[in-house]
């Protein structure tokens, strides 16, 4: 077998390898889509998957690239990016998710895979391989992006609480159901237009690696509806041990809670994709939802629980950037 053959398969296992990092990224984060709209049983946990899932594909037609640029050539020196290194990414990001799916913790899989690329970058160049301005604006969003959304999340409910106030708590109950349908649409259509455009970025950076591509090139559309595709997939499975946890456990919502957290949340993921900034769709949706929950009382927050939630965070880019270095390592032995 010749190089170029050995070089192709390679190729093909890191896209296949990158599809399947993206339907676990739908698997792992369908909870942030629907957790609210199924935990105030406004819809059928599985009519609820559907929905979300439908709206993650259609979010190819509204949502430009700009995130799967800052992926894709944004983070790391392109001198630093072998295959070893894409290869040690993805196995780092897919293991971090793994565990974080079997112990129901809502970790992000967005800051997994950067945490992926890290890793195995600082290994095979050093510090130089890292683009300290891409790298620096995902870990800034780690806390901006949970701010922003619990800031508009209890906007959202202070809104809702003036324009209802004189009505009575059936006919709020019986707008708020109607309101999240579209909420929820909305949340799961900024869901895969943050979210599929990680993994374009990591098949274009790839691609661009490999000679395949010019710098200049469109990112091929086989890519683009590969992605929004397997994220969809992933969604309809569904991650059902963090819906429960996303829903009920961090504060117990309301119909009216459940629209105010989501229409928070989406307004943020539309606002970073816009920027091109990935973001984690857990840290935005719980954020919103503390900020929801926060606007009755702050007791109504069980901060235990979204404290825990918290050290998943803070420790998702060093643990997956650990374990891809090495993964880095493994595929340098095998591949």
């Amino acid at each position: 077998m010749d190089n170029a053959t050995i070089g192709m398969g390679v190729i093909a296992l890191l896209v296949v390898m990158a599809l399947a990092f993206d339907f676990m990224n739908g698997f792992h984060d369908a909870a942030n889509a629907i957790a609210t709209v199924v935990s105030t049983r406004v819809m059928k946990p599985h009519t609820a998957v559907l929905m979300a899932a439908v709206c993650n594909v259609a979010a190819i037609f509204i949502f430009e690239l700009k995130v799967a640029a800052t992926v894709g050539k944004g983070t790391i020196e392109p001198f630093a990016i072998d295959y070893y290194v894409i290869f040690g990414a993805l196995a780092g990001a897919i293991a971090w998710n793994v565990i974080t799916w079997y112990f129901g913790i809502p970790s992000s899989s967005s800051h997994a895979l950067i945490g992926g690329l890290i890793g195995p970058a600082l290994a095979h160049v050093g510090p130089q391989a890292l683009i300290a301005s891409g790298v620096l604006k995902v870990i800034a969003f780690i806390l901006i992006s949970p701010l922003l959304g619990m800031v508009l999340g209890a906007l959202t409910m202070i809104l809702m609480s003036w324009l209802f106030r004189h009505a009575t708590p059936r006919r709020v109950d019986r707008w708020s159901r109607l309101l999240q349908l579209f909420s929820a649409s909305a949340y799961a259509l900024g869901h895969g237009g943050n979210d599929a455009q990680k993994t374009i970025g990591i098949i274009w950076m790839l691609l661009l690696s490999s000679g395949l591509m010019q710098a200049g090139e469109h990112v091929p559309y086989w890519v683009v509806a590969s992605c929004y595709t397997a994220i969809g997939l992933g969604t309809v499975f569904g991650g059902w041990r963090i819906i429960k946890l996303m829903g009920q456990k961090i504060t117990k919502l309301k119909p009216v809670g459940g629209f105010c957290a989501q229409t928070g949340g989406a307004a943020t993921l539309f606002f970073a994709t816009a920027l091109g900034i990935p973001v984690s769709t857990t840290h935005t949706i719980t954020g919103a939802i503390v900020g929801v929950g926060a606007t009755k009382r702050l007791s109504a927050v069980r901060w235990g629980i979204a404290g825990s939630i918290v050290w998943a965070w803070v420790l998702t880019i060093p643990c997956s950037a650990l374990i891809g270095a090495l993964c880095w390592g493994v595929g340098r032995l095998f591949l």
